[in-house]
């Protein structure tokens, strides 16, 4: 079985944290960064399978960090995070065409399986193209 890999993008160590746990005991590979910047670090030196990443954050927010991942990793699925949740926002991920927006606190069993089901989405695509 392929082991896959997660970039988590969350100020609140807390949450960093607790899916860092959480995805490693399920056999992933997790990487954490707290900004959008340290993201694109993570990004330019690692194979990554999916970007889960908050949108509220210092220094370059999430959606920042979206936009620079299609234009960059186009193939890349981003699921996005917020305790904030607004309709603008969602308006904007759904321009931005992430895979999905999740709103915390989350039910951690039902974000394993959205993230499951994107990665083997986009794993199946890239099979096809291939």
């Amino acid at each position: 079985m392929t082991q896959h890999s997660i970039l988590v993008v969350d100020d609140e160590l807390l949450i960093r944290d607790l899916l860092y746990e959480f995805f490693q005991d399920q056999g992933w590979e997790i990487s954490i960064a707290d900004n959008g910047k340290r993201a694109m670090e993570i990004l330019k030196t690692k194979d990554i399978d999916l970007l889960l990443t908050d949108i509220k954050m210092p220094e370059m927010d999430g959606l920042d960090l979206t936009e620079y991942v299609q234009e960059n990793y186009p193939e890349l699925p981003v699921i996005l995070m917020t305790g904030f949740p607004s309709v603008e926002t969602a308006v904007t991920a759904l321009r931005a065409k992430v895979e999905d927006y999740i709103i915390k606190p989350f039910n951690i069993m039902q974000l394993y399986k959205t993230v499951e089901q994107k990665v083997k989405e986009s794993t199946e695509t890239k099979v096809k193209e291939s």
